[in-house]
């Protein structure tokens, strides 16, 4: 029975012993964030959401409440574009680029920059048929999705990077 018990938590000390941990809600610099953002975003709300899982965190989303806020996310802009990255030989398109593009910066109220203005690029490659244009269509909208999901990732992560409320609070990048 112990020999039994051994064998299966060796897999278990195996998994703490070389570090690993369960991804953790990160933890800001900042107990409260207003964000601003364009006109119909389709980031914007699951950024919201992101944020709103750290119970530590108050996320603000109205006008009045951005003097309150210790820091502000201005989304300057946020683009989608399809590219055509390949054809036949009849000229026909055979694979398009999907791009999400995010301009970005945080800063307190008084207007101290902690992060300047920054893009975050995401691209994917996709093939087409004119078979299947209506899969591809779905498949499309799929990746886009995967896209906005990755980029609230990094965005998060590069909120966590911020070390302090004072001018130039990012670390240094290696």
């Amino acid at each position: 029975m112990q020999r039994r018990m051994l064998v299966l938590s060796a897999p278990l000390a195996l998994l703490v012993g070389c570090g690993f941990a369960l991804r953790q809600a990160p933890n800001f610099a900042f107990r409260s964030i207003y964000l601003q953002m364009p006109e119909g975003s389709s980031l914007g709300p699951q950024l919201i959401r992101a944020l709103q899982l750290n119970p530590e965190l108050r996320v603000l989303t109205a006008a009045a409440q951005r003097a309150g806020a210790d820091v502000i996310l201005d989304l300057r802009s946020e683009q989608r574009e399809k590219v055509v990255a390949g054809l036949n030989a009849a000229g026909q398109v055979r694979e398009f680029v999907l791009r999400l593009r995010l301009r970005y910066r945080l800063i307190t109220p008084a207007g101290r920059e902690l992060i300047p203005e920054t893009e975050l690029l995401l691209q994917r490659e996709i093939g087409f048929a004119e078979t299947a244009a209506l899969a591809k269509e779905e498949e499309e909208v799929l990746l886009y999705r995967d896209m906005r999901s990755d980029m609230v990732q990094q965005l998060m992560r590069r909120l966590a990077a911020v070390t302090s409320l004072s001018a130039g609070a990012m670390p240094p990048e290696r």
